[in-house]
């Protein structure tokens, strides 16, 4: 057995196929000047056709993985775009007389060299995707076929140095039992793109092995704990066996509670909600028994486009979901940008420390007239569904003031159009940073609702960031100074008499749950794929044992005796409920 890192859940069991690696042997032939056209011409055609398959496999993957999810390969569309790459191609034709695969592959180890060599693993993940566009650009100007998975034989574990998201985007689920990559990391495209799929991932194996993974070996693959079994003795094969057969059986017993209400067996109502990115995200929450939406994130109309989205396109989005809600609560984010989220067609500046700089709200107090069209698209839908409007990464009571203000224009305007709007309608903020946790009860007189977005108030309060591997293991979500946080932050909502939910990853880690209930939250948001496990851990999860269980997180020191106590208390409530 060797020791990975668990990139996306779920067990494996099966032989390998290892992928071979793509290395391209390309001749050093000079071309002549009267070449270069000809060669700059094939290189246009090349990223044409590149940038067409990418668009095609983001429309074949959107409806599998999600909106969210098929952004990663706006990325790879913005280097093919970047007129930084394309100088680069374009000076090495010209300088050195190369031709166009020449060029294109000495600027992609140019590119990827450059990368590598930064100390940042985020900076390091984004050279894997260059290396992507630049075999795909390279595959068309030679004519190469891409390397194909087997599809006759019976399913099979993968085995890759590193895989791509455009591999990954062509595998069939039915035939790739699970994944293990040598190099790699969780925070990786690729990873992402695993957890989307529902394929057991496990990356950065290479150092562990003796000696390579061969083709036709045996393996048992664990995609959360990072196990990897190769040629495994018959007694492991079966323990996992059963395991994997305990996990399949336990998701479809999960469907049959979709319709149960979301209440404890002491009668607390802790409402369920999904985040989504788009309209058809919203139909596998509603199938999970999703109790509305906590969190549209309403920047991904805006990515999927090379112009801002006008009002009228924003508002027949919000008003569908609204609508197919049929009365029951729609919370829709502003516009959060920044950060790493970028849009092609608005230039942010370059800053040392993006997450901290120009994003979110306040990109949209200083650009009032791209959040007066969003607010208007929104009051508009408000007239069609139960609508809430929340600001994010909130900081000030002057912020949400100056929104509000913004707001109240965008009212007045509809008003004297004649356009009806919910002039009720609840206005929240995100709370996730920690100057928004020390001035809650300020903040609470402002505002109908809070919605704390733990992502961000973990990165922010432990000054790490979770996307940097040399110190992700800093990010610790059960950090003491967070627990304390999550109830300052609570009581102030509770105090004021506002509602309070939670939308970041911790709203779907069953191990918080008990954390929820002591403090009495009224709503979780998250991901879809996460609904129906809370459910049904909040089935038999009473808030009154809850409550003495959060009693004595006060008394830890550590992240770690913080989880000992949540596990311990799970494994209480997973023993009673399997005695009846």
């Amino acid at each position: 057995m060797i020791q990975g890192i668990g990139a996306s859940a779920g067990i494996a069991i099966g032989r390998s196929f290892v992928l071979p690696n793509w290395e391209w042997e390309l001749p050093e032939q000079k071309i002549d000047v009267a070449d270069f056209a000809r060669e700059f011409e094939r290189v246009y055609e090349g990223i044409r056709t590149s940038k067409s398959e990418i668009e095609q496999i983001k429309d074949e993957l959107r409806d599998v993985v999600g909106s969210e999810e098929t952004h990663i390969f706006d990325a790879h569309i913005a280097i093919l775009d970047d007129p930084v790459f394309m100088n680069e191609i374009q000076g090495i034709i010209q300088r050195q007389y190369k031709a166009a695969e020449v060029a294109v592959k000495e600027a992609i180890d140019h590119f990827v060299t450059m990368f590598d060599l930064l100390d940042d693993e985020y900076m390091k993940e984004r050279a894997l995707d260059i290396k992507d566009v630049g075999n795909r650009l390279l595959k068309h100007l030679l004519g190469a076929p891409e390397i194909t998975l087997p599809s006759d034989t019976q399913p099979f574990i993968l085995i890759a140095k590193e895989l791509s998201p455009s591999q990954l985007a062509h595998i069939n689920p039915q035939h790739v039992l699970g994944i293990v990559t040598l190099a790699g990391s969780t925070t990786s495209h690729s990873a992402i793109m695993a957890r989307a799929l529902g394929v057991p991932l496990v990356v950065g194996v290479e150092t562990k092995l003796a000696e390579p993974i061969q083709t036709g070996q045996t393996l048992v693959i664990d995609g959360t704990d990072g196990s990897v079994f190769i040629e495994p003795e018959q007694e492991v094969i079966q323990t996992y066996t059963d395991l994997h057969n305990r996990q399949t059986e336990a998701k479809q017993q999960l469907h049959g509670i979709a319709n149960h209400r979301p209440v404890t067996p002491d009668g607390k109502r802790l409402d369920l909600a999904a985040n989504i990115s788009s309209f058809k995200e919203l139909e596998i929450a509603l199938s999970s028994g999703a109790h509305g939406v906590g969190l549209f994130r309403t920047e991904f109309l805006y990515m999927d486009r090379n112009r801002f989205p006008k009002e009228e396109e924003q508002f027949e989005v919000y008003r569908s979901v609204a609508e197919r809600l049929g009365g029951e609560p729609l919370v829709i984010r502003t516009l959060d940008v920044g950060g790493d989220k970028q849009l092609d067609y608005f230039e942010l500046p370059e800053e040392d420390n993006p997450f901290l700089g120009y994003r979110a709200i306040r990109i949209s107090l200083d650009r009032k007239d791209l959040f007066k069209t969003q607010l208007r698209a929104i009051l508009r839908a408000s007239h069609y569904g139960a609508v809430k409007l929340m600001y994010p990464l909130i900081s000030s009571v002057d912020e949400v003031r100056a929104a509000n203000a913004v707001l109240n224009e965008a009212k007045l305007e509809l008003e004297e159009a004649g356009i009806p709007y919910d002039n009720g309608m609840k206005i929240g903020i995100m709370i996730e940073v920690p100057a928004a946790v020390m001035i809650a009860d300020l903040l609470a007189e402002e505002v109908d609702f809070f919605s704390i977005g733990t992502n961000d108030l973990v990165q922010f309060t432990l000054a790490v960031d979770r996307m940097n591997e040399e110190i992700s293991h800093l990010y610790e979500p059960y950090h003491p100074a967070l627990i304390r946080m999550l109830k300052m932050t609570v009581e102030a909502a509770k105090k004021a008499g506002i509602t309070v939910g939670v939308c970041g990853e911790l709203a779907g880690d069953l191990r918080a749950l008990p954390i929820w209930l002591s403090l009495d939250v009224d709503e979780l948001s998250m991901s879809s794929h996460s609904i129906l496990q809370v459910k049904q851990r909040l089935l038999s999860t009473s808030q009154e044992e809850s409550g003495e269980v959060f009693k004595k997180l006060h008394s830890c020191r550590t992240s770690t005796e913080v989880l000992a106590l949540l596990n311990a208390f799970m494994e209480r409530v997973d023993k009673k409920t399997a005695n009846g």
